[in-house]
């Protein structure tokens, strides 16, 4: 495995986003002050117009991600797994799910290994949560190539 290049999944999120954003002018994406975690922030730097930060609210986020599905975009709301599934879990079901509305969530620092963030941003369940929500696609990508096909898939 010489010379194989290892690549957050994170960093391929960014960049997925990046080449959506290029396809589509209907995507755009929203985080929750966390841009620079989630690499949503090239995304940001690419489209500015089409970049949300909703600040340290996710319930917020999913309520407003709810609401440009609504409208007829293709938002994908980001943050760290544990805020995702378990912050705004209630907006996420009753906003999104419930409704089948066209909502990617982008959730990052899933599990138990996510390096230097502290014990309250990991989320080993939430992978359960977002399985128990009607119409929920859960993807849970390995590496930086199963990032973007997922990404992509969405």
């Amino acid at each position: 495995m010489n010379g194989v290049k290892k690549v957050a999944t994170r960093d391929s999120y960014g960049a997925a986003l990046v080449e959506l954003g290029k396809e589509h002018e209907d995507v755009v994406v929203l985080d929750a002050d966390l841009a620079a975690a989630t690499k949503t922030g090239v995304f940001k730097k690419a489209f500015p117009d089409r970049h949300l930060d909703c600040g340290i609210a996710e319930q917020n986020l999913m309520g407003a991600a709810a609401g440009l599905a609504a409208m007829g975009l293709v938002p994908f709301a980001s943050s760290f797994a544990m805020f995702a599934a378990g912050r705004a879990f209630e907006q996420v079901r009753n906003s999104i799910g419930y409704p089948r509305l066209n909502v990617k969530i982008g959730a990052t620092h899933g599990g138990i290994s996510v390096g230097e963030v502290g014990e309250s941003d990991r989320c080993c369940e939430a992978f359960a949560m977002m399985r128990s929500v009607p119409g929920m696609v859960v993807l849970g990508p390995a590496d930086d190539v199963a990032a973007r096909a997922a990404v992509r898939a969405a």
